[in-house]
């Protein structure tokens, strides 16, 4: 496995990536990794989902998270990592992770802590126990558009980043992870449509996870987290891009400890 610092990283994101056993990029982030997303506004980040976002199978449970806050910091933002749990070895590693959770289980959970937090970043990667359940594939979408109303409610300033399904091992999950991947693209272009501020991060495109990026049949082993977090930064430069990053919110009594 490759493990990089950040700012050797950050120079070889120059360089094809698929050298260092991190995703290609698409947005030449050689030239921009350096750059503050939104002229530099502070990140307070939600994780949400279920047990990858939570890091399991990474062997630090940090997941895709500690190498994406290195990356946004490196960039120049102050990060928060908000949430009701805390999971790895990172400092900053408060997280709303929920192994077995299908997406409106996380609704449940997201309603608790998004009113204490007013993430002005939301990152979602759900749906994949839905589709190991084979539970109600068709109304994926309605459930994820459901869920991100929600956030968008309870935090009116929040950027989603709505994270397709990486792929799974067994075929017929994977049929379903598919299935539900061509919702989610759908509704990321219908709710931009309606002027949302809402990108894709595209966990299962040509730049997403392999099979040798898999500690088992559904989870991402750890240089399938380091490939994760490049695709997360690469949709939050995209949301720098079309402006929608904005300052958070202010929560009385929240403790933002935003910082390297």
């Amino acid at each position: 496995m490759v493990f990089l610092p950040v700012q050797s990283l950050m120079l070889a994101l120059a360089t094809p990536l698929a050298n260092h056993g991190v995703a290609i990029n698409h947005f030449n982030l050689g030239a921009r990794a350096l750059e503050p997303l939104g002229g530099g506004v502070p990140l307070r980040i939600l994780p949400l989902g279920a047990s990858i976002t939570y890091g399991q199978g990474s062997t630090d449970a940090n997941g895709y998270r500690e190498h994406l806050r290195s990356f946004v910091v490196a960039a120049g933002n102050p990060v928060n990592m908000v949430g009701s749990r805390k999971s790895g070895s990172m400092p900053d590693n408060e997280v709303e992770g929920w192994p077995g959770k299908r997406i409106d289980e996380v609704l449940v959970e997201a309603k608790k802590i998004t009113p204490k937090t007013k993430p002005n970043v939301v990152l979602i990667n759900a749906g994949t126990n839905d589709a190991l359940q084979n539970y109600r594939i068709s109304g994926v979408s309605s459930r994820m558009e459901n869920l991100i109303t929600e956030l968008y409610r309870m935090s009116p300033r929040a950027t989603v980043v709505l994270s397709t399904l990486i792929m799974n091992r067994k075929a017929d999950i994977e049929s379903r992870v598919l299935d539900i991947n061509a919702q989610y693209r759908q509704l990321v272009v219908r709710l931009r449509d309606q002027g949302k501020r809402i990108v894709l991060a595209d966990m299962h495109g040509d730049n997403g996870l392999f099979w040798t990026d898999m500690v088992d049949d559904t989870h991402p082993n750890d240089v399938g987290y380091q490939k994760m977090a490049n695709i997360w930064f690469e949709a939050l430069i995209s949301a720098s891009d079309d402006g929608f990053l904005e300052g958070p919110e202010f929560v009385s009594g929240l403790q933002d400890n935003f910082g390297a």
